[in-house]
Parts: C-alpha cells; structure tokens; sequence
C-alpha cells in the first residue's frame, strides 16, 4: 500500500482528501504545515508528498526545495487556492522547485488520485540505480 505524506494547513482539506486517498488504497500520514512534514519525512518511508503551498511556520515552496534536496526522485504535488491573495502563480512556481504536478483548488479527490496513481507509476518503470 503506497503512503503518502499530506501536508495542508486546512484541517478539512487533510480529512477529505486523507478519506479519498485512503478509500483509493493510500496509507496517509497528515501533517499541517512543512515543518510538520519534513520532521514525519525524516522518520517515515514515503511513496509521494501533496503539499498545499501557503501555509504557516514552513510553506510549500521552501518545503519542496528541502525535500528535493534529500529526496530528488520523491515524487510532489503542488495543491494551492492562492491563500488570501488568490494568487495562483506558486503552483507554476512549484514546478520550478521541483513539483511534478499542481492542482489547483477546489479540485476533486478523483484528480489527485489520478495524479498521484501516474506519477507513481512512472516511479515503478524507472530503472534501479
């Protein structure tokens, strides 16, 4: 069973896309914010990370730059309403950083699920190192 780490400052976002991903065969483990995320990434074996992008204490960006840092072939998603400002340019920023897909929000649990089933796909068909 592949888990995943979500990460998202929004308690209802982690229960409704935690119960989605669960019900699709994923083992979640929440955490709601970056600083929270990396301290579970550095004790628990993950498959993919969704981090939301702003947040409080550590955001998404500076999170995918860290875990890019210790992980290159972990495979992210981006997900972001743009905050207050609704600005919407970080998911594409994300990719910059390393990302390897966004979803905008509102999004279904069906197109992250989706995300998530390809990108780790394309993680099983790459050779071993």
């Amino acid at each position: 069973m592949p888990t995943i780490l979500l990460i998202d400052d929004e308690t209802s976002i982690i229960e409704v896309m935690g119960d989605s991903l669960v019900k699709a065969g994923y083992e979640v483990l929440p955490a709601e914010n970056g600083e929270k995320g990396l301290q579970l990434l550095e004790k628990e074996a993950v498959d993919a990370v969704v981090t939301d992008i702003i947040m409080p204490e550590k955001e998404g960006l500076e999170t995918i730059i860290e875990i890019r840092r210790k992980q290159p072939e972990l495979p992210i998603i981006a997900i972001s309403g743009g905050g207050r400002t609704r600005q919407l340019h970080f998911l594409e920023i994300s990719r910059d950083f390393g990302a390897n897909d966004v979803l905008q929000k509102p999004f279904k649990p069906s197109q992250l699920i989706a995300s998530l089933h390809s990108l780790l796909a394309t993680q099983r068909d790459l050779p071993s190192a």
